[in-house]
């Protein structure tokens, strides 16, 4: 027996608005009005809401960085790369490992430490004024440079290349971050003071050099600093040394800080 057309058409119809893409089409047009007042049904309640909360910023990813931001990204990431190369003495394992004592004694020779106390026996041993103003001033740049660099420290807080905790002798000169680099600072500042008020030969101002060098350097290759910290560090030894060259002390007043802090009122003339 042949099937009504009006029933096949109809049950095709019916087919066809079944599937996925067609369901919108089968949901009755809404009420406005009376679809405002009645709300939303309790199974649109239960279902999570289609477009959540956004995120955080810090979650957020940046699409369309500047160029600014990626070169200095790029710097970073190529100076803590260099950085950790040349960490060559960090450990004894390490692969200067054998020289490791070699390279941490010439890094106490830019100690703050070593200098100031080195400079005050200088002092009590001094008995030409043209010695104690030198050593005189050179003692106040000496902390000038300590307590700079300890500032600014604080303030960047940033971490050295490899994770190691700074040693008793850096935590008592307030050397315990990694930028700027206060070894690299106090050589370029001691050198540069030295070569600029004593009145030495060419292969000691030579040696003088290389020695404000290395020791900067040592500090990379034990890994305390990057290199950056480095090249800041220098900038800033010398940025010292033009400060200390304008707030010079004269002889008079050195003589006085000297009477004051041996308290012999005395012997002031």
């Amino acid at each position: 027996m042949p099937l009504n057309p009006s029933r096949s058409r109809a049950k095709d119809r019916s087919s066809i608005l079944g599937r996925p893409e067609f369901l919108s089409l089968n949901v009755p047009p809404r009420n406005n009005k009376s679809w405002r007042r009645a709300g939303p049904s309790k199974s649109q309640q239960n279902q999570p809401s289609e477009n959540p909360a956004e995120p955080p910023d810090e979650d957020c990813m940046l699409l369309n960085p500047s160029f600014k931001g990626i070169a200095i990204n790029s710097l970073l990431a190529i100076d803590i790369c260099l950085s950790k190369r040349l960490g060559v003495c960090v450990h004894t394992s390490s692969s200067w490992g054998s020289v490791r004592s070699a390279v941490t004694l010439l890094a106490l020779t830019g100690h703050g430490i070593t200098w100031i106390c080195g400079t005050l026996v200088c002092l009590t041993q001094s008995n030409t004024p043209a010695g104690q103003e030198l050593l005189v001033n050179l003692l106040i740049a000496l902390i000038l440079d300590v307590l700079t660099v300890a500032g600014v420290q604080k303030l960047i807080r940033r971490k050295g290349p490899w994770d190691m905790s700074p040693g008793f002798l850096d935590c008592v000169a307030l050397d315990t971050y990694s930028f700027p680099a206060a070894h690299a600072s106090r050589a370029a500042m001691v050198s540069k003071f030295l070569l600029s008020h004593l009145v030495l030969a060419v292969p000691l101002r030579v040696l003088l050099v290389l020695w404000a060098v290395l020791v900067g350097l040592s500090r990379v290759l034990l890994g305390q600093h990057h290199l950056t910290d480095m090249a800041c560090g220098f900038a800033l030894g010398f940025l010292h040394f033009a400060l200390m060259e304008t707030v010079w002390l004269s002889s008079g007043a050195c003589q006085t800080l000297i009477s004051i802090g041996t308290f012999s009122w005395g012997s002031v003339h």
